[in-house]
């Protein structure tokens, strides 16, 4: 696929990103199989599709809340300067919560969240995302459950972006710009 000058390689296919969804929510449930609700945190906006997908096959009591973070702009690489543009809506002290985050790169994002968090007292605090670029981690973070560790490529689809397109695509895609 061509856009804009760069093209978009398949990397994980839709049909592999549902079957391990479908893994990772089994998993989950094993650890959360005594709670009366799990708050499901996801970070806005990459994770959106990848949420969706997971709550379904979660087959527990869940609340579904999102917090917007931006430390990308329109551009490939992370300014570091985490900004929170939208918080939860609800509370968390006490509760069981499943943050959930569509790559971990640097882990400056997820470590800031986490801290956030964190300080609001939740019974159990996990993490769950879809991506892990281990070769790029500037912070000693790491998540509960990762869906796949990739190399250091930028990739797009299953809600990921590139400049606020292609998060529609149904599988995740490496994005390369071609020499003339």
């Amino acid at each position: 696929m061509t856009e804009n000058k760069y093209v978009i390689d398949e990397m994980i296919s839709a049909k592999t990103i549902a079957a391990r969804v479908e893994a990772l929510a089994q998993e989950i449930r094993g650890r959360f199989n005594d709670t009366d609700k799990l708050i499901v945190v996801g970070l806005l906006r990459g994770s959106f599709v990848f949420i969706a997908d997971l709550v379904r096959e979660l087959d527990l009591p869940v609340e579904v809340d999102f917090i917007e973070t931006s430390s990308y702009g329109d551009t490939m690489e992370s300014s570091r300067e985490v900004r929170i543009l939208k918080d939860l809506r609800g509370e968390i002290e006490g509760r069981d919560v499943l943050v959930v985050e569509d790559i971990v790169d640097t882990g400056h994002t997820l470590n800031h969240v986490l801290q956030m968090l964190q300080s609001r007292h939740p019974r159990r605090l996990e993490v769950c995302a879809l991506l892990d670029k281990p070769s790029r981690r500037e912070v000693d973070i790491k998540a509960t459950w990762t869906g796949f560790e990739i190399p250091d490529e930028f990739v797009v689809g299953y809600g990921i972006d590139y400049a606020q397109r292609n998060r529609n695509l149904p599988y995740i895609g490496k994005v390369r710009f071609p020499t003339a």
